[in-house]
């Protein structure tokens, strides 16, 4: 079924390319082949230096062969929300429509069930992300190599930048836009948050993508770099078993050395050393456990801590 599906949508292949994709032996490839075409299937090859295997002009198969677990993962794909931001709610509904009337009527039902029982709701709470009304333009510009002209803010200001868009991806419920500065053949791809687009103007000029640029591939490598270079510090703390869950609760990597770290008794303090973005970010991340933990070192991380509970007491002096 699969080499099927690779001739019906790629055209032409060749029995060396589809060992390689399964990996399996070319005689292995020859076998399948020959009890494809026992099956009915209109495989034929074509010999020579650019032959291969390839299905009878205008052939189509049907979704046959699908396993019940196959026809459900076929609705979980296709997320309502982010394509609706993209301005793709229509195609993917038309798509989903065309996928149950492919399906085999005894896999339609399980398809139906999961789109019925599940719903993947991608945004964290609470989350007002702006810039959402740039998205349709966004893709079309991506879709169709167009570079775009923006107005972004950064940390140190609004700049102006004239960029090639190669991707978007959602990430926690945000939005963020892989592009190449205009013009920079030899420049890496940059991240850009999308809500920070002040303005947005897609151009006429087309421009050609990198030549093996694979977004997913590109945004793993991208986003573990950023969390390694994010902590560039340790801090020790002393917490009660309370302190331990509430510093579960700020981030994936406090969580795990919680995991590791053994609940003290009701009356008792665990010491944990963690790391931290920066003394400013760790003063205000540690506020919130209160008064069930307290920070050991560094010793410009207690002077943070300090500094900022007397400016509080001040404000509530009676």
């Amino acid at each position: 079924m699969s080499i099927l599906l690779i001739l019906q949508t790629r055209g032409r292949t060749t029995a060396s390319a589809l060992a390689a994709e399964f990996e399996v032996s070319v005689r292995t490839i020859y076998r399948d082949i020959d009890q494809l075409s026992a099956a009915g299937a209109p495989v034929y090859a074509d010999r020579g230096r650019e032959g291969g295997f390839q299905l009878l002009d205008g052939y189509r198969t049907r979704l046959t062969g699908l396993t019940d677990a196959e026809a459900e993962t076929l609705f979980m794909g296709g997320l309502a929300g982010p394509a609706a931001a993209m301005g793709l709610s229509e195609a993917l509904m038309t798509m989903q429509l065309k996928l149950l009337a492919a399906l085999p009527p005894e896999r339609q039902a399980a398809a139906e069930r999961m789109a019925a029982r599940f719903h993947l709701d991608p945004s964290g709470w609470y989350q007002g992300e702006t810039g959402g009304e740039r998205l349709p333009e966004l893709a079309q510009a991506v879709w169709g190599r167009r570079r775009i002209a923006v107005r972004y803010e950064r940390w140190s200001g609004p700049v102006e930048r004239t960029l090639e868009p190669l991707g978007l991806i959602l990430k926690g419920g945000v939005w963020y836009l892989a592009a190449l500065p205009a013009g920079e053949a030899k420049a890496a791809p940059r991240t850009y948050r999308v809500s920070n687009i002040l303005t947005l103007d897609v151009g006429d000029e087309g421009f050609d993508r990198p030549e093996g640029f694979d977004l997913a591939s590109w945004w793993a490598a991208t986003s573990a770099r950023f969390e390694a270079e994010l902590f560039t510090g340790e801090a020790q703390l002393r917490l009660t078993a309370e302190g331990l869950r509430r510093l579960r609760r700020l981030g994936a990597a406090y969580a795990a050395i919680v995991a590791a770290t053994e609940t003290p008794a009701a009356d008792a303090w665990v010491e944990v050393t963690i790391p931290i973005e920066s003394i400013a970010h760790a003063a205000v991340d540690f506020l919130r456990l209160g008064a069930e933990a307290e920070v050991l070192a560094p010793s410009e991380l207690r002077s943070a801590m300090r500094g900022t509970i007397q400016q509080l007491a001040a404000l509530y002096p009676d």
